[in-house]
């Protein structure tokens, strides 16, 4: 059995953890509820993250706010579709599909589902994966106004629903690590055993 705190290997019999002391268990303690709790935070902090300014540019002292599909919008008005597909992709489409497919993976562990374990596992380890690349969004938003500070010229800032999207990348990444996927295979032995 794996330790949380220190993720040293212990023998199953054991309670408690060889090297740092720490109680064992056999699966997360209460990794269905943080994960419900992350990801329920996720669904909320999504709609002040696509309904407010995610940027804010002054040009020439003229005060300009744009939200995330406002600013794909203008990046097709501007023929650059190519990036416009790439932030509609990042900023839209994977935050939804993360927070869908940890709540299909929640559902069907909490409501003993019969789905497809081997598919849901599968959908984790792809949520996972594409987590890696979910500040995308904020890396560019990062890199634009960093570079566009023009003094009174040309001023860009984040806007408050920065924030809001930055949380909602923490708020899906935190519940996937929260899960313990191992529950999915540990109904599908039940199902067995009976």
């Amino acid at each position: 059995m794996m330790c949380n705190n220190c993720h040293l290997t212990n023998v199953a019999q054991w309670t408690h953890c060889r090297r740092c002391k720490e109680p064992l268990f056999s699966r997360k303690p209460n990794s269905i509820l943080k994960s419900w709790a992350y990801l329920l935070t996720a669904f909320i902090l999504l709609f002040p993250a696509n309904l407010y300014p995610i940027s804010q540019l002054t040009k020439q002292g003229v005060i300009t706010y744009d939200t995330i599909f406002s600013g794909i919008m203008s990046l097709v008005d501007n023929e650059l579709i190519a990036i416009a597909i790439i932030v509609f992709t990042a900023s839209i489409l994977v935050p939804w599909l993360k927070i869908i497919g940890l709540f299909v993976i929640l559902l069907t562990i909490s409501l003993n589902m019969p789905l497809s374990k081997q598919k849901l596992h599968f959908s984790y380890r792809v949520i996972e994966w594409i987590g890696r690349w979910s500040m995308l969004d904020l890396f560019v938003i990062s890199i634009v106004v960093a570079l566009v500070n023009m003094g009174q010229l040309l001023d860009a800032k984040p806007a408050p629903a920065a924030t809001a999207f930055a949380a909602v990348i923490l708020f899906t990444q935190l519940a996937a690590k929260a899960l313990d996927t191992r529950l999915l295979w540990d109904q599908l032995e039940q199902q067995h055993d009976r």
